[in-house]
């Protein structure tokens, strides 16, 4: 075939793409259990980070399975359903089912003889989703630790919701007020009174992404009550 002719160039244009569409495929087949890996070994490091341990990726799985002792599903009304993962559930397909059908992860932790209850969050932030983990002390009241990350909020505004300075605000902070009521914790603007065992100081210049992450904590975490009230 003359290759200077319209019919070899569009034969060869037709091939390259073809092998360059297989070698993309071959690409992407290949590399999605490992990204899938990646993703599952930095939810392990995030979910003990809220309990003060400093993992790496290669590290993460073995920290998990030593500090995390059980992994738990729960119904509405607080009960267990034992024939969901705790793990692999979904939050965010959760939240469009009827609430009574829908379930909440939890994760029993021990770490230097304390017990400790995981809660995972699922929420909106200003521009995206936003989600994150907050650690119970064995009061089931008094937070020590929490990891907050998000989609696509506004660099230096709403995204550093992910920062160690903002997440460590909430250490100490409550979820029960002392009558034993829930209250959760808001991101108050402005910043949070020095003795609101109940509120943070809000980002500057972050306000609607903290309105979101303070909805997220309060329709998330008291899904939770009658677990941590019965247990």
């Amino acid at each position: 075939m003359d290759r200077n002719s319209n019919a070899y160039t569009f034969i060869f244009a037709i091939v390259t793409v073809v092998i360059i569409a297989a070698g993309l495929a071959f690409t992407a087949t290949t590399l999605k259990p490992l990204q899938a890996e990646n993703v599952r070994k930095e939810k392990m490091q995030n979910i003990i980070s809220t309990i003060g341990v400093d993992a790496n990726r290669d590290e993460s799985a073995e920290l998990f399975k030593k500090y995390i002792k059980k992994q738990l599903v729960l119904k509405a009304d607080g009960t267990i359903d034992d024939a969901v993962d705790a793990f692999t559930l979904d939050l965010k397909k959760e939240l469009h089912k009827p609430y009574a059908q829908q379930r909440f992860p939890i994760y029993l932790a021990e770490k230097d003889g304390k017990k400790y209850y995981i809660i995972p969050l699922f929420g909106s932030g200003l521009w995206d989703d936003i989600w994150g983990y907050i650690a119970l002390d064995s009061d089931k009241n008094t937070i020590v630790g929490a990891s907050f990350d998000h989609k696509g909020e506004t660099p230096g505004l709403g995204a550093e919701i992910n920062q160690s300075w903002f997440e460590d605000e909430f250490k100490g902070k409550k979820i029960f007020d002392d009558n034993g009521d829930f209250v959760s914790v808001k991101a108050v603007k402005g910043g949070a009174k020095p003795d609101d065992v109940h509120g943070v100081d809000a980002i500057s210049g972050g306000t609607l992404t903290c309105n979101g992450l303070t909805h997220m904590l309060e329709e998330r975490l008291k899904n939770y009550v009658p677990y941590l009230k019965k247990n």
